[in-house]
């Protein structure tokens, strides 16, 4: 009678370990990669990051600063005067600016001898660099946002160009998050009416 060994074909303990454990790198790897992912495009949704770019909203923001900026803030209110906010430039709207809301649908902007004054009320202004040296008049109509740069005399803004559409409004700056000695939330100033 002749012995016949059979081969053992099942792959043994080590090698089972071995491939399980490849497996459940690869998984790993893959959830990893898809979470980031849904993050990536989650956050993107909601916020956006730019850079300052220039002096027009010294000594507000400096030339460089980076600003995290919160696109649903007027999905569900409306802006208000003295929310800074970034849109694309009306005439070019591959360009990103951000400036000051000094103005909102009705109201009536008049710059006169360094003074502004909305609806007949002089506003009192603690951030901005100087007065504006330049004057003029407008209206703010629907839809539109009347905006200017804190450095008045150093801003390319509404005064020059125009009031912005608001669906050009990207969003809220709502924190500085570069460099670190500049962090914080950006609050809106109490802007208040100059007594009589």
């Amino acid at each position: 009678m002749q012995e016949i060994q059979e081969k053992n074909t099942s792959e043994s303990p080590k090698h089972k370990k071995r491939r399980t454990g490849y497996f459940r790198f690869l998984i790993d790897l893959i959830e990893t990669i898809l979470l980031a992912v849904v993050l990536f495009f989650g956050i993107n949704a909601i916020s956006a990051r730019i850079r300052v770019d220039g002096h027009s909203m010294e000594p507000t923001f400096g030339s460089g600063e980076f600003v995290i900026v919160y696109r649903l803030a007027y999905r569900f209110s409306e802006p208000r005067q003295g929310d800074i906010v970034v849109f694309h430039l009306p005439r070019n709207p591959s360009q990103d600016y951000i400036k000051r809301v000094i103005g909102i649908p009705g109201d009536e902007i008049v710059m006169r001898e360094g003074h502004l004054f909305v609806n007949g009320e002089e506003v009192r202004e603690p951030y901005i660099m100087e007065a504006a040296r330049y004057e003029g008049s407008w209206v703010v109509k629907e839809d539109e946002l009347f905006v200017l740069g804190d450095n008045r005399n150093n801003s390319s803004d509404s005064h020059s160009w125009g009031p912005v559409p608001t669906n050009f409004i990207i969003g809220k700056a709502v924190f500085v998050y570069w460099p670190p000695t500049e962090w914080g939330v950006i609050s809106r100033p109490n802007v208040a009416i100059a007594a009589p």
